[in-house]
Order: C-alpha cells, then sequence, then structure tokens
C-alpha cells in the first residue's frame, strides 16, 4: 500500500512543472497589473497636481496684475494737482504773506552750532569696573552649587 502511494505520488508530479509554469505565469499578470494600476494612479496624480499648480500660478499672476493695477491708481491719487485739487475742495487755500503768522519761540537760536552735552564725570566714577573673566564666573556658580547643597544639607538635618 506505501509503495502505490508512492507510485501516485510521483505519477502527479510529472503534472506540476505545467500547473506550477501555469500559476507562475498567471502570477506574473498579476503582478504586472498591480504595477500598472501603481503607475497608473501615479501619473494621474501627478497630472492633477500639475494642473492645480498651473491654476495657482495663473490666480497668482492675476492677482500680481491687479496690485500693480491698484499700486497706478494710488499713484494717481497721489498727484501734486490732485492733492491741490482735494485741498482746494476741503476749503484750504495757498498761503500768502498776508496770511501766515509766525511764531516767536523765547530762547531759540536756530544759527547756534551743535553742542555736545560732557558726560557727567561723576556718574564715570560711579560705574564698577568690569574685570570678570571666565575662571572667576566658574567660581562664582562653583560657590553658588556648594552653597545650595549645604543648605539642602542643613535643611535635611533639621
Amino acid at each position: 500500500m506505501a509503495q502505490s502511494w508512492f507510485k501516485h505520488a510521483l505519477q502527479r508530479s510529472a503534472l506540476q512543472p505545467r500547473r506550477q509554469t501555469a500559476s507562475l505565469a498567471v502570477l506574473g499578470m498579476f503582478v504586472a497589473i498591480f504595477i500598472g494600476a501603481l503607475y497608473l494612479s501615479q501619473a494621474s496624480s501627478t497630472s492633477l497636481l500639475g494642473r492645480q499648480l498651473g491654476d495657482l500660478i495663473d490666480e497668482r499672476d492675476r492677482i500680481q496684475q491687479e496690485n500693480e493695477a491698484l499700486r497706478a491708481e494710488i499713484a494717481g491719487y497721489r498727484t501734486v494737482e490732485r492733492l491741490l485739487r482735494r485741498a482746494q475742495e476741503m476749503g484750504f487755500a495757498p498761503a500768502t504773506n498776508d496770511t501766515l503768522r509766525y511764531l516767536v519761540v523765547e530762547g531759540y537760536n536756530p544759527d547756534r552750532d551743535a553742542v555736545v552735552i560732557p558726560v557727567d564725570a561723576a556718574l564715570e566714577e560711579s560705574l564698577p569696573e568690569y574685570d570678570e573673566s571666565f575662571l572667576g564666573w566658574l567660581q562664582q556658580q562653583w560657590d553658588a552649587l556648594v552653597g545650595q547643597v549645604e543648605r539642602f544639607n542643613s535643611s535635611e538635618s533639621n
């Protein structure tokens, strides 16, 4: 009985290379279809993004043109002729010698020379001289750390 099973297994194996070849061909076809679908998906998303980018560039260009048109309009409002006309509409008139009024400020001399105010010598003497070095700073930090440790140890012992 064992021999008949062995013979049967050997006879079945003669057909298996054809099945394996067909299975590999079908598997290869599915892999190719899957890779093709991924490629098409990627290509369509890339083209969609490209189209969106083109639309955004067009919108940016349109907005820049609008901005330039608004700048030109603002420049037109700032012309001297327009400002003078607007001032006249508001009731302003050009100044004449009859309408000018001068304000006298006592003690003001427009022809004086520029004066440099001297630094107060007492202020210079009261400022401490900077003489800190890295080693001095490091010593201060070490002393502060040692002081904290001592305070911590003394608070624990109480």
